[in-house]
């Protein structure tokens, strides 16, 4: 059974009108994104608490010592020592020299990475070449953090970047912005404000999502000025009016341009009327007038007593009554 939390938390976003955005906060733009590394290591000086031992292991720690000149005949086998994933972000615009922070997971069956040493470890990205080469002392935070996720460490700048992405980007004709919440108003917001800063037709919406700009002549080879005039543009962010809520928690969070519509709400032995101006003689009938927000509703109803699990029915209720114009998500 589903048990709720006595306290409800709701959150009203999106209903100010007057808080513009800045572009910079709604969209991304094409080619400027981080990229994933990942690599293959092993960690060392581990006190016991490694693989001791296994297939991947083994081999590793093999091919290790012939790399050094050593050629040792049999598998070495050793609990000091763990077989382990690297994780790496390249920046959009790294550089060569640059450094990044890597996580390290263990991949067998070693009880703690605490102590340990990274090995060199080349980190390759999705075209399978070497970008990065990350080593180091391992951190694994705090003591009960540790015990908790020994498994799981850091090595903060424990990479360095080899080699760069190419991208021209200050020789590009247009350039692409996506937004970060795909929206049809949304889109035509940031066309319109853009042409009109701009002073000419250089933005267009292609959906939902998709805005592109063509570089106007006085900004050729000025990309990055451009963009930095663009990112502070202000824009009205349009919003789906939806409810989110959390029956395991109890929470609800609500955002939009959420309407309520004339309803009357019979749940218990509470009755909730939406109505006009004219009153009403039954004793346990609370009126709340036509226009009432999902804010209004939900003051009243908590400043009658009601429990979380109430109102989560009475939402769904109104939703498929027709009374309530929003969406409803249950997480």
């Amino acid at each position: 059974m589903i048990k709720f939390l006595p306290l409800l938390i709701l959150t009203f976003a999106g209903q100010v009108y007057g808080n513009a955005s800045r572009l910079k906060d709604l969209v991304t733009i094409k080619g400027v994104r981080e990229n994933p590394l990942i690599g293959y290591g092993l960690v060392i000086g581990l006190a016991g608490t490694g693989d001791g031992g296994g297939e991947i292991t083994n081999t590793s720690l093999k091919k290790m010592f012939q790399t050094l000149g050593l050629n040792p005949q049999k598998e070495v086998t050793s609990k000091n020592v763990a077989a382990v994933i690297v994780t790496a972000k390249l920046p959009a615009f790294g550089r060569t020299g640059q450094k990044l922070d890597v996580t390290i997971s263990s991949i067998g069956d070693a009880s703690s990475l605490a102590g340990g040493t990274l090995l060199i470890t080349p980190l390759k990205g999705g075209d399978s070449h070497i970008y990065a080469v990350a080593s180091g002392p391992l951190s694994i935070g705090g003591l009960e953090m540790g015990k908790k996720f020994a498994t799981t460490a850091r090595i903060p700048d424990g990479a360095t970047i080899e080699k760069e992405l190419e991208l021209a980007f200050n020789d590009k004709r247009a350039i692409r912005m996506a937004l970060n919440n795909p929206d049809f108003t949304t889109a035509a917001r940031v066309e319109r404000t853009i042409n009109q800063e701009l002073g000419g037709k250089y933005a267009t919406a292609a959906d939902a999502t998709t805005i592109d700009v063509i570089i106007p002549t006085i900004y050729e080879r000025k990309v990055v000025e451009l963009i930095a005039n663009l990112e502070n543009y202000k824009v009205i962010a349009d919003s789906l009016a939806k409810i989110v809520i959390n029956e395991r928690t109890g929470t609800l969070v609500a955002g939009g341009d959420i309407v309520l519509k004339r309803a009357a709400v019979s749940h218990g032995d509470l009755v909730v009327e939406i109505k006009g101006a004219e009153g009403s003689g039954t004793k346990h009938v609370h009126l709340l007038d036509q226009t009432t927000t999902i804010n209004d509703l939900v003051k009243a109803l908590n400043a009658l007593g009601t429990k979380p699990e109430d109102l989560i029915s009475i939402f769904q209720a109104l939703k498929q009554n027709g009374s309530l114009l929003a969406e409803i998500e249950l997480i």
